[in-house]
């Protein structure tokens, strides 16, 4: 494993360029640019907020920042699945012709996520600032780093992972479309937790992996505070779960790749 990672950054030029050439393709001529990553979430959230206002009175300052940073931690993790199913034929080019390492596809695809990720997180840190008129939350910010990293690596195996599968099943971009779609409303993303512990299906929200990854972003920034034990324990878990599982996969099936692309 550190001679194959030692591989994947010694082509870092290599997969750097071909993220910079992803991010200059998608908004190419584009007004707005990288702040068009910003609009599907900030709409979303207003919408859910009026909606969540008029439905139940509570305030955008109670709803905002929670909704919205489930949102941008969701749309990372959603964008490395769909376009992770596509990373290794959009490669295809490039792996028949250079003998890189097959994960450097995956990793483009997840820092390209992880890009847009950034801009709309810093966004979050802002907007929960104004509402809560203070910067409480500072110190707790420190621990967002190695959170991250985390997600950067978790990013990176579900892309892996996506990008077989859709080689050996060219339908696993679709089913993981809807797949996603139900994971989005299991996970409280829209609606607090609170509400299944109120009806004694709180066991539900922790049983969930994502929710524990969302958790790693939104302890420190909507409630001020590192995130708990059990949060970094089951995100852990998820994280070295889901490493594991690539790392297999690569392990086993990426020499023989090249005869199914």
């Amino acid at each position: 494993m550190r001679n194959y990672l030692a591989a994947v950054w010694k082509c870092r030029h290599f997969w750097l360029s071909l993220v910079r050439m992803d991010l200059s393709t998608r908004y190419r001529r584009s007004v707005l640019g990288l702040g068009w990553s910003l609009l599907q979430p900030l709409a979303m959230t207003a919408t859910i907020c009026l909606a969540l206002y008029v439905l139940t009175g509570r305030s955008v300052r109670e709803t905002a920042a929670y909704v919205m940073s489930g949102l941008v931690t969701w749309n990372y993790l959603l964008s490395c699945a769909l376009h992770g199913c596509r990373c290794l034929h959009g490669g295809e080019s490039y792996i028949r012709q250079y003998p890189a390492p097959l994960a450097i596809y995956p990793l483009r695809t997840a820092l390209g996520a992880m890009v847009h990720f950034l801009i709309a997180l810093g966004v979050v840190v802002v907007l929960t600032w104004i509402l809560n008129g203070s910067l409480a939350n500072l110190p707790a910010l420190a621990t967002l780093p190695l959170s991250l990293v985390a997600l950067l690596l978790l990013g990176w195996a579900i892309a892996l992972l996506a990008g077989f599968a859709n080689v050996f099943f060219q339908d696993t971009q679709h089913l993981c479309e809807i797949g996603m779609q139900l994971l989005f409303y299991a996970t409280p993303i829209l609606y607090e937790v609170q509400l299944l512990e109120a009806r004694g299906l709180g066991w539900l929200a922790r049983a969930n992996p994502v929710f524990s990854v969302l958790e790693l972003v939104r302890q420190p920034i909507r409630d001020g505070a590192a995130p708990s034990a059990f949060t970094l324990l089951a995100a852990g878990a998820t994280v070295l779960a889901a490493v594991g599982a690539a790392a297999l996969t690569l392990a086993r099936h990426e020499r023989r790749l090249i005869f199914r692309l």
